[in-house]
């Protein structure tokens, strides 16, 4: 009976209606909640997602660890208020915390390893040059903290006074001489002391040669036999004539950016670093820059930027980040199928760098560096060196060189020497083969102007790099004399106890003609690419950032290297590339320009002869 009962409750159609009610109206709830915790979870991803954004801002994202990022890093990170996060592609600079373990990297002397491996370098070629013989030119670029200043032949050099009234008189307004010097001293401690033109409280120690080699003499007596000026400081008062180099070497140790600036802040808590990491996009909302996407470690990863996301990679290096991100030329972003954030057609034009030639002698003496790398000498050398980072290993050889001009009514020089008591052959990827002695000797300010472009959307493609050497009737010309100067200099008086033939050119080299055969066959790279994102004034088409470092057209977005250089300077461009930064360091943080007025500069007393 109670079964009949139940199954009359059930089947009554009242209680039918009670069952849909309160299903339908289980639904409901289980609907709203289910809709509550949808908004909730869409809530907590978006906190989350903020959080995890808050987590990843700094006030500013530094793209590359080189020359200036290390110097921007160190400055702004002064303020302990400010955050920076540094980003770098190479690896870092020491092997457990250790300058000896990295030694191909701090020994002076053991420079070439770098710039023939793809340890530590971008390893960078040309397009084939069709005013070259149709050769592919190797570029190596630092790609590891410090970057090419822990690569070069670390060579310090600022440029003469004139290229920077020039980059002035170009739209760079604020950039002349009497605005920079005071940030090359504001960078350097120099071991002669500070004076007029000199540092001497700066992170970025400078050293003279200590090996006092007879044929750095020779050459040094021979320049002056041949009638032209000994200067004792080209980056002082006198550029013009031949002297002793400085050098970015500091108690025998390679003294890159990363051992100035970077280590010593490395421990700052507002300064965060990252190495084996490689930017791939500039993030954007609308134009406003807001910060970085990067692949570390093969996931993809963001950073954002309060205030300024500031590029640093270099002159191939920004200008291809600029691109893939949407800054360029409009027609070739959109062949890409980049979508565009602002029409800048001069990223990546402007593309300059200094060509140089070896001229070569074989030496009667067995006096060369040519001992020094056999096998069981570069042991004897590279133990002293790892015990007191003292003898041969403590020096880049590189130890007196020069300048001069080419011609009469030149007004300054525009002819670079540096005198190597050794052989190169190919970049010093090919050993030395005998006792013999160089000049690398090139034009400074070189006609020929290149461009770089993307060859696809994928951040790991090298760029396509068209530098266009010797396109110009004028860098033919250039190339001739200096040919024609060094062996005027080397058949000085000086050189008679050392002179054997001649290797290179050879003297089967004599016309004009056989010499612009040997300038396209030999000639290569000096290693100083630059202006690839000018500075100039917003009205320049051309132009890629202002006067201040600001990328035009575009809000929040620095470029900081030697890519901003309106023109290649006089001379090596790791000094200029650390001015520059020392100098937009105190632009960011709204700081005035240092300024030195009326200090004096060398010119010759007469135009009418070339020296």
């Amino acid at each position: 009976m109670s079964y009949l009962v139940k199954g009359v409750k059930c089947c009554s159609p009242v209680n039918q209606m009670h069952k849909v009610t309160g299903t339908l109206f289980k639904a409901h709830i289980l609907k709203n909640i289910s809709g509550i915790n949808e908004q909730q979870l869409k809530i907590s991803r978006t906190s989350s997602q903020l959080s995890s954004e808050k987590a990843n801002t700094y006030n500013y994202v530094i793209v590359g660890a080189g020359s200036a990022g290390c110097v921007l890093a160190n400055r702004l990170t002064e303020d302990p208020l400010s955050t920076v996060l540094l980003l770098e592609a190479g690896p870092k600079d020491t092997f457990l915390g250790s300058k000896r373990l990295m030694w191909k990297i701090h020994m002076p002397a053991a420079l070439t390893y770098n710039l023939c491996d793809e340890k530590y370098n971008w390893y960078y070629h040309t397009t084939s040059q069709k005013h070259m013989d149709n050769r592919i030119m190797y570029w190596p670029r630092g790609r590891v903290w410090g970057g090419s200043s822990s690569l070069n032949a670390m060579v310090y050099v600022r440029g003469h006074a004139e290229d920077y009234n020039q980059w002035s008189r170009k739209g760079a307004i604020g950039w002349d001489y009497e605005h920079c010097l005071p940030y090359f001293k504001k960078a350097q401690t120099h071991e002669l002391g500070p004076d007029q033109y000199r540092g001497g409280n700066g992170p970025l120690y400078v050293s003279r040669g200590k090996t006092n080699h007879p044929l750095h003499h020779a050459f040094l007596e021979a320049t002056q036999q041949a009638g032209y000026p000994f200067t004792d400081d080209m980056n002082g008062y006198q550029q013009e004539g031949f002297g002793w180099m400085d050098m970015t070497v500091h108690q025998g140790q390679r003294w890159s950016t990363a051992s100035a600036y970077l280590h010593p802040a490395i421990s700052r808590p507002n300064l965060s670093v990252a190495e084996k990491t490689l930017v791939t996009k500039i993030l954007f909302q609308g134009t406003k820059s807001i910060g970085v996407e990067y692949v570390k470690n093969g996931q993809r990863k963001k950073a954002f930027a309060s205030k300024e996301v500031i590029l640093s990679g270099g002159a191939i290096n920004s200008p291809q980040l600029l691109m893939l991100s949407g800054i360029g030329n409009a027609d070739d972003l959109k062949k890409l199928g980049i979508p565009v954030v602002c029409h800048l057609p001069g990223v990546g034009q402007n593309l300059q760098d200094h060509l140089e030639v070896y001229v070569q002698q074989k030496c009667t003496k067995p006096i060369t560096l040519y001992n020094a790398q056999k096998p069981v000498n570069m042991v004897r050398i590279g133990l002293e060196w790892l015990w007191k980072f003292t003898g041969e290993g403590a020096t880049a050889h590189l130890e007196s060189g020069g300048f001069i001009r080419s011609e009469p009514g030149v007004p300054h020089p525009d002819i670079q020497f540096h005198f190597l008591p050794s052989q190169v052959i190919d970049h010093g990827r090919v050993a030395s083969t005998m006792e013999a002695y160089q000049v690398h000797v090139g034009p400074m300010r070189s006609m020929s102007v290149g461009w770089l472009k993307l060859k696809s959307t994928d951040p790991n493609d090298h760029p396509i790099i068209e530098p266009n050497y010797m396109s110009t009737e004028r860098d033919i010309w250039e190339f001739r004399q200096c040919v024609k100067l060094t062996r005027e200099i080397f058949a000085q008086r000086a050189f008679e106890k050392f002179r054997g033939p001649e290797i290179q050119p050879g003297n089967h080299v004599q016309s004009d003609k056989e010499i612009d055969a040997f300038i396209r066959q030999k000639a290569d790279s000096a290693y100083h690419p630059s202006c690839t994102c000018k500075m100039g004034q917003p009205s320049d088409s051309t132009a890629v950032v202002d006067p201040q470092t600001k990328v035009i057209g575009v809000e929040n977005l620095r470029v900081v290297d030697a890519s901003i250089m309106p023109s290649v300077v006089s001379g090596n461009l790791n000094a200029p590339t650390i001015m520059i930064a020392e100098k937009a360091a105190d632009i960011i943080k709204g700081l005035p320009s240092l300024q030195e007025k009326n200090v004096p500069v060398y010119k010759p007393k007469t135009l009418e002869t070339q020296r």
